[in-house]
């Protein structure tokens, strides 16, 4: 008779447990109730703030609900980023971000405001953003072998800029550098968008940037394409770098959510975020952008970040490259 008010308990924890399952479906199917926010670590008008609005277009035509683009940027994504990691993990902020506040930062900088590992949850990676090099249009420079000779032939003279330490548009260089003995000289900024304003002004001689970015620019004849990293039908003459054995540098935009968020919630943005790149009008758009849709489950997406992160932590290890 003893036993039988721990039988009791322990059938109540097991009813319990077994109801846990059905309360994380439930509160899937409730989910959305209410506006969602995207936090984008980045400057309105770069590629993350791009695609961004994209993505939050199409996802609140398939959930039924308003969806805020909320532009936090500085130090290469961490704010941002940070902003994003101490959100309740209720399915109503996510972080809509390049690669470099989820995989590179954390190799790149002593002390880090969040854990990209612990503090964020990885939903879908939702495009690739293949990398351009441009110079201005009275640019002597009529190639990337000829910007790569010149960085050979006369070591920090030619002055490109980027989105800061941690972005691949700045990390990308680097590796061109370290693969071909060229150097140059770096001027980094917070986003792309002032990066370009520099550009179109005159004070830098060349970038290599996500392609939405400068896309306006190159249509407006005020940047020329030299090289891109991966085939693109917007540009169907300009040579693919990769193709001649230069670096590949993979650069995407990705949805992650505060850690605590249900899975079950997860697992239905993760399909809702695909489902609204689907869209036809929106998937045209996005590839008009230059962005090449990926069709991730979180799974698929978590085994990608984990490669990409021992990647860039293999380069800047390499290279002793720190941010304070």
């Amino acid at each position: 008779m003893r036993l039988a008010p721990l039988a009791r308990s322990l059938a109540l924890l097991g009813g319990l447990a077994a109801l846990a399952p059905c309360h994380a479906a439930a509160a899937a199917d409730a989910w959305p109730s209410r506006a969602i926010t995207f936090i984008v670590p980045s400057s309105p008008g770069g590629g993350t703030d791009i695609y961004a609005r994209l993505l939050a277009e199409g996802v609140s035509k398939e959930i039924k609900q308003t969806v805020v683009v909320e532009n936090k940027p500085g130090a290469s994504g961490n704010i941002g980023a940070a902003a994003a990691a101490r959100a309740a993990g209720d399915g109503y902020t996510f972080l809509v971000s390049a690669t470099p506040a989820i995989a590179v930062n954390p190799y790149l900088y002593k002390n880090l405001p969040y854990d990209a590992d612990k503090d964020l949850v990885p939903v879908a990676r939702g495009v690739d953003a293949p990398l351009v090099y441009v110079v201005p249009p009275n640019s002597r420079y009529k190639s990337l072998d000829d910007i790569l000779a010149a960085g050979k032939r006369d070591p920090n003279k030619l002055s490109f800029g980027s989105a800061g330490h941690g972005s691949p548009t700045y990390l990308g260089v680097k590796v061109m550098e370290e693969k071909t003995g060229a150097a140059f000289i770096h001027v980094p900024y917070k986003g792309m968008a002032p990066t370009i304003q520099d550009f179109i002004g005159g004070r830098l001689d060349f970038l290599q940037s996500d392609v939405a970015s400068v896309l306006p620019q190159i249509k407006a004849g005020k940047a020329i394409p030299l090289a891109i990293s991966a085939k693109s039908p917007l540009f169907p003459k300009v040579p693919v770098w990769t193709d001649k054995g230069l670096p590949d540098v993979p650069q995407s935009f990705s949805v992650m959510a505060p850690a605590g968020t249900p899975g079950a919630v997860i697992e239905k943005m993760s399909q809702i975020v695909v489902k609204a790149m689907e869209e036809p009008s929106v998937k045209q758009r996005l590839i008009e952008q230059g962005y090449i849709p990926v069709s991730d489950t979180p799974a698929k997406f978590s085994q990608q970040l984990k490669a990409e992160r021992a990647m860039w932590k293999s380069l800047i290890e390499r290279n002793n490259i720190t941010v304070e």
